[in-house]
């Protein structure tokens, strides 16, 4: 089906020793047969993705990126831990199959997990899909209840009650992702000053109902049934979930949501298809995010502000293991004009805040 999502040749600088994998998966996964092939999904910009196929079988294996990593990113037992503990009790998992800590095999931890396959969107949506407005706003709202069904998991009965810090967790990201941006600064980027002095001002208390968080969930971060494109059948890059204050991942989703009429140059960095009519407004995102959970959004602009930030941080180290000469991913070259695009949207929402 041309709507599925393909992997493409691996990229230069980023192939695996194939022979070393073969006998990993061999050995840790019973009934293998077949030649193995390796190939690679093109999109993401963090951890590395490709798809593994023996015989019949596919997989998904899941690596850091090459060259130098933030110190707590790109956890790899993390992603695996956290697939194992939710498969029983959230069905959007893809199924954790086998794990390595051996730098034997690969010089780095990973690990290798079912793939399922469907339907990703990214930039625009496909024309072949058939979807009316109304569809479109019906997988929007499908889209706000699977991440509100993530938050309302017994995080606890689930063996995950250690898995995070929730108390101060608010400070602590805003405080964390200031050092980070500020460590991988290039004199080419702003410097992000009146945003970081802002949040830290606004920055709401401690939630008394905290929950597992996915961190990272948007539409190209879900995956749809090919079927019935509405219902949505998987949830992918699971590699920054912890717990914490759902609202924050819901900024940081809002941080994604480029509307019809935003700014040119949002339009610019757009990545997935929230442009497209039906789709909901983020004011009545938010909205049907309350309606479900129950929580006040009194704090609404800090989150989707803080969500901007993130994405503007995490897209600035990308872009500084670029201008550092640590990658040779050509798609990074654009960060750092991405970076200076997300801060002044994050501008934006601080002059039109009443907080």
């Amino acid at each position: 089906m041309e709507n599925i999502d393909q992997a493409v040749d691996v990229r230069k600088g980023e192939a695996l020793d194939t022979h070393k994998v073969e006998a990993f998966l061999r050995d840790a996964i019973p009934d293998l047969d077949g030649t193995l092939t390796v190939r690679q999904f093109p999109s993401g910009a963090s951890n590395l993705t490709y798809l593994i196929t023996l015989g019949d079988r596919e997989m998904v294996l899941r690596r850091p990126p090459f060259g130098t990593k933030p110190k707590s990113g790109h956890d790899m037992k993390r992603e695996y831990t956290i697939l194992k503990a939710l498969g029983p009790v959230y069905p959007y998992c893809p199924r954790p199959l086998a794990y390595t800590e051996d730098p034997g095999v690969m010089g780095c931890p990973f690990y290798i997990m079912e793939r399922i396959p469907g339907i990703v969107l990214r930039k625009d949506l496909p024309a072949s899909l058939g979807l009316d407005p109304g569809d479109v706003t019906r997988l929007c709202r499908n889209l706000v209840r699977v991440l509100h069904e993530l938050h309302s998991i017994d995080y606890k009965g689930i063996g995950l009650g250690g898995f995070g810090k929730p108390v101060g967790y608010v400070e602590r990201q805003v405080t964390g992702w200031i050092r980070r941006y500020r460590a991988a600064h290039t004199p080419d980027v702003p410097d992000a000053e009146t945003v970081i002095a802002w949040l830290q001002d606004k920055m709401p208390p401690d939630t008394d109902l905290p929950t597992l968080i996915h961190n990272d969930y948007k539409f190209d971060n879900v995956v749809l049934d090919p079927e019935n494109s509405l219902n949505i059948i998987g949830v992918l890059d699971w590699e920054m979930a912890t717990l914490g204050d759902p609202l924050m991942d819901l900024g940081g989703t809002l941080a994604y949501w480029v509307e019809s009429d935003d700014p040119e140059d949002m339009q610019l960095i757009r990545s997935v298809p929230t442009n497209a009519e039906g789709m909901l407004k983020r004011r009545d995102l938010v909205a049907f995010y309350e309606e479900l959970s129950g929580r006040p959004m009194t704090h609404y602009d800090f989150y989707y502000c803080f969500g901007l930030f993130k994405l503007a941080g995490i897209c600035q180290q990308i872009y500084y293991r670029y201008y550092h000469g640590q990658t040779q991913d050509e798609r990074f070259k654009v960060f750092g004009g991405v970076t200076g695009i997300l801060e002044k949207a994050a501008m934006r929402v601080i002059e039109q805040s009443k907080l």
